[in-house]
């Protein structure tokens, strides 16, 4: 699990009430509308007829590498363990491909400048040193992203952050290099199947700050079997010591078909009440260390450098995704390649990205209408501790949030999730409405997005 990257869970609650019973972790919204509403697109429209009228002056490039050295026992991430054979080589072949098309479909007519790059996955530093550099290529010669002038973010594990793939990252203009680490504690680690000893990732983390990257963030996450207050407070001080300019703390989810599945499903008060404790735990420790709230989930050290858009920047209308994994949005509809969880399946729709030859045209999706694009505008900014100028809101969409969405933000008030004492004119959740982020995310969906949800059968 790495930040910006966790896909959320299907079938959101309806809106809550003050007499409704509340599950905090309904799912974990980090994109919208999720990808498990994506249906195969009629006619699969052209990518250069989506993007023609789009604005390219400030454009997000994503590109996904979709293997892994294990899979993790709480992933259900589009990825696979390993690329045997050439299959590493025939992937890069394909996302080339990929690129080449794309930047053709975005055209000359208007300026096309990428603000941000991000490198996620699956593992990116899976790749080995010739194969990071080839990816890094890609990006630059083939999109025409200029890594060295904009933030690049880059996911890694401490099994691959050796020191030459790390050197290749910095050398070609890594700015933030995201460590998932999930527990300082050997036995937690175990029990999230995530195998790994502390002293591997500490060791990792040191050859992290040897590169001087500018920002570190690191991955932690509450709610593993065994875990205590104590124990989590082990993993929160051993990441303080590093200082990171960025901290994710993520609650656990157990998902289907993943290896930590055999849990019982459906809702666990006990569980989410533990969920809870140690999220304020963890919190108030980071706060009272001197972090910064950006999210429910994202913590940022004061004075570090600014890295673009914070946790909602993959929500941002120019999103050009690359791989079979990723997703790109344009105002009005949102594509992707087919979606799977079951090993098996991702691997099948892996081999078929690699031998795909026509990249012009997307396949799988979601149109966003006005009513979703308000949806998005409210949900995304609202999970953001800094909130909603209404405002900005206004300006968009030419009407008042309180009034496009009177039920779900008076739900809202009565729960006490609102922050009565946020400025005229912002919208802010209260610190107990960021602690219920996963059920006020959910709350935001539209019924048609449910319903596509719900009807998502799980592969």
């Amino acid at each position: 699990m790495t930040a910006r990257t966790v896909p959320a869970a299907a079938g959101p609650a309806a809106v809550p009430t003050p007499a409704s019973p509340v599950r905090p972790y309904e799912s974990y919204v980090y994109a919208y509308p999720h990808k498990t509403s994506y249906r195969p697109l009629p006619g699969r429209p052209a990518l250069r007829d989506l993007w023609r009228a789009e604005p390219k002056d400030a454009l997000s490039l994503y590109l996904h590498i979709p293997f892994c050295e294990v899979r993790c026992g709480f992933c259900n991430l589009f990825t696979r363990i390993g690329a045997p054979g050439e299959l590493a080589t025939r992937y890069l072949d394909a996302l080339e491909r990929q690129a080449t098309a794309v930047r053709d479909a975005l055209g000359e007519d208007t300026p096309v400048r990428f603000a941000t790059a991000a490198f996620g996955g699956g593992t990116p530093t899976f790749l080995d040193p010739g194969e990071l550099d080839r990816l890094c290529d890609i990006a630059e010669q083939r999109m025409g992203a200029d890594l060295h002038s904009i933030a690049l973010s880059v996911e890694t594990s401490p099994a691959t952050a050796t020191a030459d793939r790390l050197a290749v990252l910095a050398g070609r203009g890594a700015t933030r290099l995201s460590l998932g680490v999930q527990s300082f504690v050997d036995d937690e680690a175990r029990a999230a199947v995530r195998p790994q000893r502390r002293a591997d990732v500490e060791a990792a983390l040191a050859r992290i700050r040897d590169t001087a990257v500018p920002v570190l963030n690191i991955d932690l996450i509450y709610g593993i079997d065994g875990q205590t207050p104590a124990s989590w407070r082990t993993s929160l001080d051993a990441a303080l010591a590093w200082r990171p300019e960025e901290l994710y703390l993520y609650p656990l989810y157990v998902r289907p078909l993943t290896g930590l599945a055999r849990r019982a499903a459906g809702p666990d008060p006990a569980w989410d009440a533990q969920r809870l404790r140690l999220y304020r735990q963890g919190r108030d420790h980071l706060l009272d260390s001197g972090y910064e709230q950006v999210s429910m989930r994202m913590f940022r050290r004061p004075g570090a450098p600014a890295q673009g858009p914070d946790d909602h920047a993959c929500q941002t209308d120019g999103m050009i995704g690359l791989g079979c994994g990723a997703r790109s949005y344009t105002s009005a509809l949102h594509y992707s390649f087919d979606y799977a969880v079951d090993m098996h399946r991702i691997r099948t729709i892996i081999d078929d990205y690699t031998a795909t030859r026509d990249f012009t045209v997307a396949r799988h999706g979601r149109p966003v209408d006005t009513d979703e694009a308000r949806r998005r505008h409210l949900l995304q900014s609202l999970l953001q501790a800094a909130g909603l100028p209404v405002a900005d809101y206004r300006h968009r969409f030419g009407t008042d949030p309180h009034t496009d969405f009177p039920a779900e933000l008076a739900g809202f008030a009565e729960r006490g999730w609102l922050d009565p004492h946020a400025p005229p004119g912002l919208l802010r959740l209260s610190p107990e409405g960021l602690a219920h982020s996963d059920a006020v995310g959910p709350a935001l969906f539209s019924p048609p997005v449910r319903a596509a949800m719900a009807a998502y059968e799980t592969r």
